[in-house]
């Protein structure tokens, strides 16, 4: 069942991150149920499972409709059997907070104190709005020096935009690239050199994933052996060294705030809001679907509540 689930993920070229959620939701509803087939379940199940992510193991909301997506997606295009509307859920509440930011000061402070490839990642998450892996995804050729921009491939909602390449990041940048083409080099001389690439491009150009312009910018320090081609290559940095190295400087940094990778990216858009830019370029640079998402940040521009002065600070005389 979980690889017929896999099979009709990949046949509409989900993303990967999409594959593994579903495919844990889909086992745990078997699990929960006591591994019966999902097709002697229905309706009045999926609601009981939903509703008990609310009331007993306290999910929240984004984590509920999750786990419905993945079932809807299993009942419509995996059985064949298209689940009616599912009512009486009890809902998880979906609280309304404002995104946490950095202060242009407290940003460079954490960035300062990140070491190796993981600074650089830092300084394009706040540096271009980048999330945390489409910074990891990049490669060669969505570098345009020339031009000062990034092109972020597949980005959430499989979209891609264009963001800014900071001219800060250039020098640093491109020493890092001459880093990795070496290391590229002798991939290459010992037999290996190659990444994974988009399915349909790799069968169309079975050499293109030893080229330079297709390599990682950020490749991980080991190699592995690709189960079908058996083929050496490797993978881009994985996410939680990036996490590890911000948290740890943040709490180096002295921070009382709840920051992490992220972060950097809310802090990107709220300082380009105070720095004067119209809402819709930076919708554009964020590659966020409606200008509503974007709009949040108009709540935590820094000028204090709503943008007003408090009575308390007014002069006496006034």
């Amino acid at each position: 069942m979980l690889g017929r689930v896999r099979e009709a993920i990949r046949a509409r070229h989900y993303s990967r991150r999409t594959e593994e959620a579903y495919v844990g939701w889909v086992r745990r509803y078997i699990a929960w149920s006591g591994r019966r087939h999902p097709r002697e379940l229905g309706a009045s199940d999926v609601r009981r499972f939903l509703s008990g992510l609310a009331t007993e193991r306290r999910v929240s909301a984004s984590t509920q409709n999750q786990a419905l997506s993945a079932l809807l997606f299993l009942y419509g295009n995996v059985l064949g059997r298209p689940l009616p509307e599912v009512r009486g859920i009890v809902r998880a509440k979906r609280p309304h907070r404002v995104p946490v930011v950095l202060t242009r000061g407290e940003a460079r402070a954490v960035i300062e104190r990140i070491d190796g490839p993981a600074r650089l990642v830092a300084l394009l998450l706040y540096g271009a709005g980048l999330r945390l892996l489409e910074a990891l995804t990049l490669r060669v050729k969505d570098i345009d020096f020339d031009q000062r921009r990034i092109v972020v491939r597949g980005g959430k909602g499989g979209k891609d935009r264009i963001t800014v390449l900071p001219a800060a990041v250039v020098s640093p940048l491109r020493a890092h690239l001459a880093r990795v083409h070496e290391l590229h080099v002798r991939d290459l001389a010992s037999g290996a050199g190659a990444v994974e690439l988009p399915e349909a491009f790799s069968r169309k150009h079975t050499g293109a994933a030893r080229e330079w312009r297709w390599q990682w910018i950020f490749p991980a320090a080991r190699q592995y052996v690709h189960p079908i081609t058996r083929e050496r290559r490797r993978h881009h940095l994985h996410e939680s060294a990036v996490q590890r190295a911000v948290k740890m400087a943040i709490l180096a940094a002295g921070t009382t705030k709840r920051a992490s990778c992220h972060t950097f990216r809310h802090s990107f858009a709220t300082h380009l809001l105070e720095d004067g830019y119209d809402i819709r370029t930076v919708q554009e640079l964020l590659g966020h679907r409606d200008v509503s998402t974007t709009m949040i940040y108009t709540h935590v521009l820094n000028r204090g509540g709503l943008g007003v002065m408090s009575p308390l600070d007014r002069p006496s005389g006034e």
